[in-house]
């Protein structure tokens, strides 16, 4: 299955990119996983009539594979910027996102990792008309304290739940293409 990965931050030491490479790594036999680069031009729709060339590589990306990975940081209780930028572009013209079967996940430093922004982003894409895995959210809280310096998932129990919310999102897949 390939796979779209949007990660909502631009930070180059990012806990979420960190999380997006693990799972690329260690589900490439389910999952062929592309991180995608969301540093795009802030959505304009006076753009939509000769848009920028990023832009079209970026929307191709997405129309162009079988499902899309969101992992989301927390800003302010919601998604970053970074990440609404890129899931308004995905949506404006032609609607690649729609019916598009996808999950979330996040990490964050905080005690409650990212539960805010993925219940804010399952709105988001619902409205959308996505297709998002129901019941199987990833939340990882205290991230500083989860990956080694190499980028592995350390903890036991967030890799176990981590490997049963993937194993889902296949299965899922199978049954809704």
């Amino acid at each position: 299955m390939k796979v779209a990965i949007l990660v909502g931050s631009l930070r180059e030491n990012s806990y979420n990119k960190t999380l997006a490479t693990f799972i690329q790594n260690r589900y490439a036999k389910d999952i062929d996983g592309e991180l995608l680069d969301l540093n795009l031009p802030l959505y304009n729709e006076d753009l939509e009539s000769d848009l920028p060339a990023d832009v079209v590589a970026f929307k191709k990306k997405v129309h162009d594979a079988d499902a899309v990975l969101f992992v989301t940081p927390e800003y302010n209780h919601s998604i970053s910027g970074v990440l609404k930028n890129a899931i308004d572009w995905a949506s404006r013209i032609t609607p690649d996102l729609k019916e598009k079967p996808g999950f979330i996940v996040g990490a964050s430093m905080g005690g409650l990792g990212t539960v805010r922004a993925q219940m804010h982003l399952r709105q988001i894409l619902d409205t959308m008309g996505m297709r998002i895995l129901p019941a199987n959210e990833v939340f990882i809280s205290a991230a500083h304290t989860k990956f080694d310096e190499k980028g592995d998932l350390i903890d036991e129990g967030t890799v176990a739940f981590l490997d049963s919310v993937v194993a889902n999102f296949v299965d899922f897949y199978e049954r809704n293409k």
